[in-house]
């Protein structure tokens, strides 16, 4: 299987949860609005996902799918699942006392860590301790969840895992038709929603242990103990789960600033959550295939092919999210108005503020879809050292960005210090990969790039003029489906235009990139377990 049918394998299954999350989303905007329930749960659902993106998925892809690979390269499955069974145990008795001392100091955090903006506001402060208290368990089942993903992707199982997040907006939409079928106010939406995240996390755990199962390995409960494998990945995993998790931990900290402005919070969620579409379906997929591929070259002493596979991956990158950056640029107001704008989400107050945030992000997109494809060639040769070091001084910057124009700006001003931070993060990585003479010179990738840009400022400039020329069908008074056709058209015009531009001068063929990658892994990819995905 290419590289590009994995990547499309995956942003496949992630497509279906984005897609599923924008529904969870505008239903949940119709609901709730940006008013004070909306911002207390998106508050509350910030915590543990943070934590699961910091101490699962970015810890766990980063540290424990190299040497994951590398038991399997070296002693077969038996040997990857000795390997498994230590680290369940060391990890599922961690995650059990960080819960419990969770849940027990949960009113201090909220206080001075998640939301210090909602202390004195009467009911919402209660409010978010609560939702919180409910929903941290999810932890538990995501990074034990994210660990068997970590296994089967290492095994070329991408599906399972792609597909199992798809579950909590699934959930949660069943949870918001439940609600509007029955009437349910605001604060009944928001507890039934937080019972829905814990129960979302019971479900994804349990397909990829089934999918981990069917692959042939059967994990059992193992006396936590620190073995050599485990030192070894715990000394891998700190750092890369500050690392993998850098945006979350920018959004953690643009969560707590936000809190102290009213409809802030839930504002830069749902702005969030449209930007997420083409980080998820691009920049995921790009990083959960990339990671073990690259590590089985590199441990096979192909550096051909680890090149290759790093010039391919970004020339992927820069082709799918140039274009998803430059809409969400100029576009960003239609995009928000058909999205959300019914039910309690209002034109005159709501709409503008999340359009400038999605705008701010966009501008951030390539950013932070390349830290993706820039730290797996880090990750995978066991260095998690450096990329921490660049996510802190990129936190630094966020941190001091955000303090600085929060005041004047409000929430907006917090996404201008993300998409600053994610540039300074991608470009301080791709840095010291030349410097250190990992990252191998592509001409074609070279003249492909301006090409790219090229392709999307054309694209811009045509769908601002057009958004103009229809602005009395995208606008405020528009009947939903006329706006609907009027925005998809734009959307497909414009994916037309670069697509067209793109292959006119020669910024893209895909024939190319599939030949290359193709050709790569006869060169020198080692033989591997078969996969019965595939």
């Amino acid at each position: 299987m290419s590289l590009v049918k994995k990547f499309a394998t995956v942003a496949s299954g992630t497509l279906m949860s984005r897609a599923l999350g924008f529904g969870r989303e505008m239903l949940m905007a119709a609901a709730l609005g940006t008013g004070p329930v909306a911002d207390a749960f998106n508050a509350a659902f910030q915590f543990p996902n943070t934590f699961r993106r910091l101490f699962a998925e970015g810890a766990f892809n980063a540290a424990f799918v190299p040497l994951f690979a590398k038991e399997i390269e070296q002693h077969g499955n038996e040997g990857a699942k000795r390997f498994s069974e230590e680290v369940f145990g060391v990890l599922f008795s961690a995650l059990l006392a960080l819960t419990i001392a969770m849940e027990l100091a949960m009113p201090l955090i909220v206080r001075y860590l998640v939301a210090p903006g909602f202390a004195d506001i009467p009911g919402k402060f209660e409010t978010t301790v609560r939702l919180a208290t409910i929903m941290f368990p999810y932890l538990i089942c995501m990074s034990l969840g994210a660990m068997m993903a970590g296994m089967l992707n290492s095994l070329r199982r991408y599906f399972a895992a792609a597909i199992a997040p798809a579950f909590l907006n699934i959930i949660l939409i069943s949870v918001l038709g439940y609600a509007w079928y029955h009437g349910l106010d605001a604060h009944d939406v928001g507890f039934g929603l937080s019972w829905g995240v814990l129960a979302a996390g019971i479900v994804q755990l349990a397909i990829v242990w089934i999918a981990v199962r069917n692959a042939g390995i059967s994990i059992g409960f193992r006396r936590p103990k620190m073995t050599p494998n485990v030192k070894r990945l715990l000394i891998l995993a700190l750092p890369a789960a500050i690392t993998g998790g850098i945006t979350q931990i920018n959004q953690l900290i643009g969560t707590a600033i936000a809190s102290a402005q009213n409809s802030a919070v839930s504002s830069l969620a749902y702005a969030d959550r449209i930007y997420q579409l083409p980080l998820g379906v691009v920049g995921v997929a790009v990083a959960i295939v990339l990671l073990p591929e690259l590590s089985r070259a590199l441990k096979s002493g192909n550096l051909v092919e680890a090149a290759n596979l790093q010039n391919r991956s970004v020339e992927f990158t820069l082709f799918m999210t140039l274009p998803a950056a430059a809409a969400l640029w100029v576009m960003s107001e239609p995009i928000v108005r058909l999205v959300y704008e019914r039910g309690a989400f209002a034109a005159n107050h709501s709409t503008p503020i999340v359009a400038s945030i999605l705008a701010i992000f966009g501008l951030g997109l390539p950013a932070f879809v390349l830290i993706k494809a820039f730290t797996p060639g880090y990750f995978a040769r066991e260095d998690t050292r450096t990329p921490m070091i660049f996510a802190a001084i990129s936190v630094g910057v966020n941190v001091a960005t955000a303090l600085s124009l929060f005041p004047s700006m409000g929430a907006p001003g917090i996404a201008v210090a993300s998409a600053v931070a994610g540039w300074v993060n991608a470009l301080m990585l791709l840095g010291m990969l030349i410097r250190r003479g990992h990252w191998g010179r592509d001409v074609p990738l070279l003249k492909r790039i301006p090409r790219l840009v090229l392709s999307a400022v054309v694209m811009a400039v045509a769908l601002y003029f057009a958004e103009h020329y229809f602005a009395a069908r995208i606008g405020p008074g528009s009947p939903l489906v006329v706006k609907a056709t009027t925005v998809l058209g734009l959307v497909a015009g414009g994916a037309a235009l670069y697509f067209i531009t793109a292959f006119g001068t020669g910024g893209a063929d895909f024939g190319m990139i599939r030949r290359n990658v193709k050709r790569g892994e006869a060169k020198g990819a080692p033989a591997s377990k078969p996969n019965l995905d595939e």
